[in-house]
């Protein structure tokens, strides 16, 4: 039975998807296929129930023997479900997140959710709103969770329960930032880190990370960024704690 020997678990409009494309360039990486849907076993109950051989048969059966295999599922990062039942079934797995400016994620949230018709507000407003949509959140939207911009970029207190359940040099925390500054430093980091030989031109031409961000403004309202930084300071601290100095924070 394979199982997933790497799992990109996220975190949403931070460069996943970017990262599945690129790992599937590499010979030596099976990416369990297609990028969407998602598998999301470990996170939607009716997936789980349906047991781990559905999971290996659906996901990983023509993997070839030699392949290192992988699976992305952005939300698991905000799951500590999720993490329970990884740490259950595959405790050796290697976990990578990648995150990114949590105003710039949010931002990118939104531009998203208005371009696929799921917002309508201002983004002052919408940020205003989060708390009581996520309240009266419809279930059929409770993997995507269109309006949660702020809360999706508290990142410590997402990635706690991760690293009380698996050892640190099982998880990787990676930049979006550095797609753009440094793709290839990225590449081999995360190559060596799940164990394939390094190939960082695999990086070139891959081409937009997040293409809702090419629909509207590259930046969001200047009040509201400021606004915004300052209710992410303390999360900020708390996340520089749990990854240390070799995390490049935001400004």
């Amino acid at each position: 039975m394979r199982l997933p020997d790497f799992i990109i678990g996220g975190a949403p409009r931070s460069g996943t998807t970017w990262l599945y494309h690129l790992l599937a360039r590499h010979p030596g990486v099976h990416m369990a296929a297609p990028v969407r849907p998602e598998p999301k076993f470990f996170l939607v109950d009716e997936h789980y129930a349906k047991g781990l051989d559905w999971y290996s048969r659906r996901w990983f059966e023509a993997a070839p023997a030699e392949a290192v295999c992988g699976e992305k599922s952005t939300n698991y990062l905000e799951s500590p479900d999720a993490a329970r039942r990884i740490a259950r079934h595959v405790p050796r797995v290697r976990l990578v997140f990648i995150l990114r400016d949590p105003v710039e994620r949010a931002w990118s949230n939104y531009l998203w959710s208005r371009m696929n018709g799921m917002e309508s507000e201002t983004f002052e407003r919408a940020l205003a709103l989060e708390a009581q949509r996520e309240r009266d959140l419809a279930p059929e939207l409770r993997f995507a969770r269109p309006h949660a911009y702020f809360s999706r970029g508290l990142y410590a207190e997402q990635l706690e329960p991760w690293f009380e359940l698996f050892p640190r040099e099982s998880i990787l925390c990676l930049r979006c930032e550095d797609i753009d500054a440094r793709p290839h430093v990225l590449v081999e980091r995360l190559h060596r880190f799940i164990g394939v030989p390094p190939r960082p031109a695999d990086a070139d031409g891959l081409g937009m990370i997040n293409m809702a961000d090419s629909e509207g403004e590259a930046q969001p309202p200047e009040q509201a960024s400021a606004l915004l930084r300052r209710r992410y300071a303390e999360a900020n601290r708390r996340l520089a704690a749990l990854l240390g100095p070799e995390f490049e924070l935001w400004p």
